[in-house]
């Protein structure tokens, strides 16, 4: 019993995004949060995908090397919205987030999710990015207005959640749900068994 006990790692998810924690609550983990702090800005990739991996790496390796993750799995994410081959994160602003919507609708776009686990005990890191097509709706203006006047889209990336207001103005997806929401389970246990680790062994 205690040699089971001795192999539950800590988890730790190096976001601030409440929707990533509550994914991984629903999938029986409990991960500690740490903040990583890294400026998202200042970091740039020649495409969206992999502008979504660098984001998670970044992040996990900022949460990594404090002394508070020792001996935890930390687990980084980002998300990023490919449209015409550019990559979209949170808006900046009402006006942004409204041109943004008029120029999705009725379109397909591509939600990359960078994520990376580094196990802290051994410096290992695994990583990679998940993409889901997204099949955007033709929400009305006075319907992207309210949506804006709402807030959520200044929160999320591409300006948009499956979890939130603007579902009904999504049609439908092809691939990870999760991926959308902000993690994707499946490839998070991919990566973990990479480490030896098995997703059973975390849960809380």
């Amino acid at each position: 019993m205690a040699r089971m006990t001795d192999q539950r790692r800590r988890l730790v998810l190096a976001s601030a995004s409440p929707a990533r924690l509550g994914l991984l609550r629903q999938a029986g983990l409990a991960p500690e949060v740490i903040v990583s702090g890294v400026d998202e800005d200042a970091l740039s990739a020649p495409t969206p995908a992999e502008l979504a991996l660098v984001l998670a790496e970044a992040k996990a390796t900022a949460v990594a090397a404090l002394p508070a993750a020792a001996g935890a799995l930390v687990v980084g994410c980002d998300s990023v919205l490919e449209l015409d081959g550019e990559a979209y994160g949170k808006p900046a602003d009402s006006e942004e987030a409204t041109a943004r919507w008029k120029s999705m609708r009725g379109r397909d776009g591509i939600l990359r999710t960078g994520h990376c686990v580094i196990d802290t005990t051994t410096g290992r890191s695994a990583a990679e990015t998940a993409s889901t097509t997204v099949r955007f709706g033709t929400p009305t203006d006075a319907e992207i207005a309210a949506y804006v006047a709402s807030g959520e889209p200044l929160q999320v990336a591409g300006a948009f959640t499956l979890d939130g207001r603007s579902s009904p103005f999504v049609d439908g997806i092809d691939g990870n749900h999760g991926n959308v929401i902000g993690l994707s389970l499946p490839l998070l246990r991919r990566l973990l068994g990479e480490h030896g680790v098995t997703i059973t062994d975390l849960w809380a």
